[in-house]
């Protein structure tokens, strides 16, 4: 029981801390531009990615094995987009949480599917 849920819980608590760190790196519109409208409007083009990925999230919370390879696409799609695999291994360190969230919901996918046919076969 306790295993299942630090299953369930890790790569929720994960993506949700990768998602705050990628929304930080926006905190630099506030001092840069001069008006309030400037400062939102960078604000939000800086953020897209976080709401993308905050949208994977809400997939995966809901379908496990969908959002598991949602975000491993994402943290393709980084690795790509950032030239990750040409001369910029530093975009690995940022695309692992990323990796390793949708490694874990698979995984619990996996585990809870194994656990009700368990259930199932001791019932009969």
């Amino acid at each position: 029981m306790m295993k299942q849920k630090i299953l369930y819980w890790t790569p929720r608590i994960l993506a949700i801390l990768a998602i705050l760190f990628m929304m930080m790196f926006s905190l630099d519109c506030f001092g840069e531009y001069s008006t309030l409208r400037e400062k939102l409007l960078c604000f939000i083009m800086h953020n897209i990615p976080a709401y993308i990925v905050i949208a994977v999230l809400i997939i995966a919370w809901k379908r496990e094995l969908a959002g598991g390879i949602l975000f491993l696409l994402t943290a393709l799609a980084g690795s790509l987009y950032f030239r990750a695999f040409s001369g910029n291994p530093g975009v690995l360190l940022i695309m692992l949480p990323f990796l390793i969230t949708g490694i874990l919901f698979i995984i619990l996918n996996f585990y809870q599917k194994k656990i009700i046919h368990l259930s199932k076969n001791e019932s009969l």
